[in-house]
């Protein structure tokens, strides 16, 4: 919700008196200027979020030609699969591999090309019964996205502007939750004035289609603000834990309670450990790969690892990373799939079939295993179409409580007068909290904003700015009240 619950609460003298008092008049105000600033931020976050939430079903439709292959019968061994990919592409080295599990799929080979960029890796498509080409392409991250994801993925994250771009969607993902909260409880607030004196046109969760002009547009807004308002503060929570700024405080935090993602070593023999996992965070890195390696990757050993991972209990849709050297062990890891809801990982000598390490989801800390979960269901992929569609109408419907926000904030111009819109809730309400509320809430504000640094500038910057605009006012009633 935005400015828009300001209306219903500065409609009268009366309503002001009988309101939340002071502290729903603060939080009228810091909700009316968080929702005329930063929702132009949270629109642009909501139609590129939603376009996102169905790019999978689209990356299924546009790249069939490469994701489903075109011939029946028995697989030949992985290995030999591998091998096809690299006649392909001899003069790139293969990294990591994801195998076919079912008829008509593809088996997806990826390479380092040092000619792409972060995270960025070279996939051949082999047809898992002819060992032949289905096509190559560019895929991303750990969840394997290829050029269409990937394009509306670098879209809802920075529009195409490298990490200054990131900035817009940190800040909308910063006040998204506060301006939820502050929307929430403002609706409630009307609700039991209106209920306590009576009023039958009291609504929570349902609007009153019986309003006309702003009073249905407003009734709108609050109820299905109210709706989506647990979905709000989901997106915000798990859109920060990967965001430039307060992403890295998340990751001190987690790392300081222990609540990282566990990883497994793939060392041999007393090597140095080299912790994988593959399935850390929502753009996490592809898995560590040396450039220019000079040793071919082992790729003979691929088939007796994947048998001995299988009966160490990893099974379904996995990726397997291919070392260059006997030093380092091969893992496999199970990839995020719909309906899915662990990610077990092993570690495999592939020379001998032992495995050497292992990370079970079950035993992962309940924190590590939270965040995967609320990834997955942010990126749309814990329940498959379902979480799709449901991410798709959190958006359209936030989309609509922005947009009938500022159609309230513009429906509250004076009638004839000189402004094009609506005034802004009173200045002052910090000072009229009492004072340890008041401290309270500079202690509050000052302590959320070392920890989500953007939503701490921003407030700085529209405090000052509205310091100014309060002294402007100020002198221009001294001005006049002189000239009379």
């Amino acid at each position: 919700m935005s400015e828009a619950t300001a209306t219903s609460i500065e409609a009268t003298p009366e309503e002001k008196r009988r309101s939340t008092g002071r502290y729903g008049a603060f939080l009228l105000r810091l909700h009316f200027y968080a929702g005329i600033f930063v929702g132009p931020f949270l629109l642009i976050a909501a139609l590129s979020g939603g376009l996102y939430a169905i790019a999978p079903t689209i990356e299924r439709f546009v790249y069939q030609d490469q994701l489903l292959a075109g011939t029946d019968g028995a697989m030949v061994p992985l290995s030999e699969q591998v091998r096809a990919a690299q006649a392909q592409r001899p003069d790139l080295t293969v990294v990591a591999v994801r195998p076919a599990t079912a008829a008509g799929e593809t088996t997806r080979v990826m390479f380092d090309d040092p000619s792409l960029g972060e995270s960025e890796r070279h996939a051949v498509f082999i047809d898992p019964v002819a060992a032949t080409s289905r096509g190559e392409l560019t895929v991303y991250g750990s969840s394997g996205a290829l050029p269409v994801r990937t394009w509306i993925d670098q879209l809802h994250r920075s529009l195409h502007l490298g990490e200054p771009g990131r900035i817009y969607s940190e800040l909308a993902a910063s006040w998204l939750w506060l301006i939820a909260l502050a929307g929430v409880f403002l609706w409630w607030g009307r609700y039991r004035r209106m209920s306590a004196r009576g009023d039958t046109e009291a609504r929570l969760l349902v609007p009153d289609r019986s309003g006309r002009g702003r009073a249905r547009t407003l009734n709108w807004h609050g109820a299905v603000g109210i709706w989506i308002a647990v979905g709000l503060l989901f997106l915000s929570a798990t859109g920060l834990t990967w965001s430039r700024f307060a992403g890295d405080n998340i990751t001190e935090l987690r790392a300081a309670l222990s609540w990282t993602t566990p990883s497994v070593s793939t060392a041999l023999d007393g090597a140095p450990n080299t912790g994988m996992s593959g399935h850390d965070g929502h753009h996490a890195d592809s898995p560590p790969v040396a450039k220019h390696q000079a040793v071919a990757p082992r790729v003979g050993d691929l088939d007796r690892v994947m048998t001995a991972a299988h009966e160490a209990g990893v099974g379904g849709k996995v990726e397997v990373s291919i070392p260059s050297d006997a030093d380092t062990a091969f893992v496999v890891a199970q990839t995020r799939q719909p309906w899915v809801m662990s990610n077990n990982a092993v570690a495999v000598d592939g020379a001998t079939g032992r495995v050497t390490d292992t990370s079970w989801f079950a035993d992962w800390p309940l924190a590590a295993k939270l965040s995967a979960w609320g990834i997955q269901l942010h990126m749309g992929l814990l329940f498959g179409i379902a979480n799709q569609l449901l991410l798709l109408g959190l958006a359209v419907a936030l989309v609509t409580v922005i947009v009938r926000g500022y159609l309230l904030w513009w429906r509250r111009r004076p009638v004839g007068g000189q402004r094009a819109v609506g005034r802004a809730p009173r200045r002052g309400v910090l000072s009229a909290l009492p004072p340890g509320a008041a401290v309270c809430v500079v202690v509050v504000a000052a302590a959320v904003g070392w920890f989500v640094p953007l939503l701490g500038a921003s407030l700085v910057a529209f405090v000052g700015v509205d310091v100014l605009l309060g002294w402007r006012d100020y002198r221009a009633s001294v001005a006049g009240r002189a000239t009379r």
